[in-house]
């Protein structure tokens, strides 16, 4: 694999635990396809997997992916496993369970009880002994509700040696501290971007206040999420931003993100090795206070998790091996 430079670093470190990162990563879910899970036209391999070492040469040490990331050919996880194995010493992959797919590509929601074979599903195609992160991922039907049976679950797991830590995905903040009373949370993965609801600024700042950093997804897509980015009423404003500094409308998406604090990581995903470029250059992009008040008090754009996002859609539960909507 040909030396590594290091772009990344001008975004700065963070910790995931004790797992040192810097802040701009790298999301896998469009690695396999040209719209996420299976829906599109699978990539080319090759392509797929030349990005991802190109990430890695850009000094990336902190990709995100999940079992459930496949299209009728290809394997987020497996396309990792062939591109970076034997891994570097300071990769640090974090994936995801609770949602599920079966190899139709139809979704389902894992009782605790079948979070072990997820978890294990996810160490088979990496081809690791062990998970660095692993996210609970909550269904939006679950975010009024206890996450203390799955997450104690996935406790166990931790303390087996699977998993050396644990995060949660699409919270609220009284789920993070039943988590937390659990066991240690090392990060909370939630949407966010320009137009976040109250709820969610305020959730990153707790999570700052704890020192637990936060991992926006659809940072760039904002309400588009899986669809991509959405033109809006407040695009121009930040296209104007974008053209003040000579740079994309993601990159500056990306660094409005990442300046809400220093524990903010950011997971943005492409296929394009251009992009993947832009994105992690955008860690070095600084935007100006005047800048920054202009774009944070754009209008506030919904960016909870809706049904477009079937990731996060209806919970399932298995039954004698039939998927069942409940």
């Amino acid at each position: 694999m040909p030396a590594r430079t290091n772009p990344a670093e001008h975004g700065g470190t963070w910790r995931l635990g004790d797992l040192p990162v810097y802040r701009v990563g790298f999301g896998a879910m469009r690695l396999t396809g040209t719209a996420p899970f299976g829906d599109g036209v699978p990539r080319g391999r090759e392509r797929a997997i030349s990005v991802l070492r190109r990430a890695v040469e850009l000094g990336v040490n902190h990709i995100d992916t999940a079992a459930f990331y496949f299209s009728a050919t290809r394997s987020a996880n497996e396309l990792i496993n062939r591109a970076l194995a034997p891994y570097p010493e300071d990769l640090v992959i974090t994936t995801k369970v609770w949602p599920g797919r079966d190899p139709s590509g139809a979704w389902w929601w894992a009782e605790p009880a079948q979070l072990r074979a997820q978890v294990e599903e996810n160490l088979r195609q990496l081809g690791r002994d062990h998970l660095d992160v692993v996210n609970l991922r909550v269904p939006p039907s679950g975010r009024t509700g206890s996450i203390g049976e799955h997450f104690g679950a996935l406790a166990e797991l931790r303390e087996a040696g699977l998993i050396r830590h644990l995060g949660v995905s699409n919270v609220t903040s009284a789920q993070l501290a039943e988590a937390r009373d659990i066991a240690p949370v090392v990060c909370v993965q939630n949407p966010y971007g320009i137009g976040a609801p109250s709820e969610e600024r305020a959730l990153l700042r707790h999570c700052g206040e704890l020192g637990i950093a936060f991992v926006p997804f659809f940072a760039i897509a904002g309400p588009g999420r899986e669809a991509g980015p959405a033109v809006g009423d407040n695009e121009a404003e930040v296209c104007a931003v974008a053209r003040a500094h000579g740079v994309s409308i993601p990159q500056v998406r990306l660094a409005w993100t990442l300046q809400q604090g220093p524990h903010v990581l950011a997971i943005p995903g492409t296929s394009d090795p251009d992009h993947l470029a832009q994105n992690v250059a955008a860690g070095a992009l600084r935007l100006s206070e005047e800048e920054m008040a202009r774009l944070t008090s754009l209008g506030r754009a919904h960016m909870t998790v809706g049904p477009r996002e079937r990731l996060a859609g209806p919970p399932h539960t298995r039954t004698t091996g039939v998927t069942t909507p409940r």
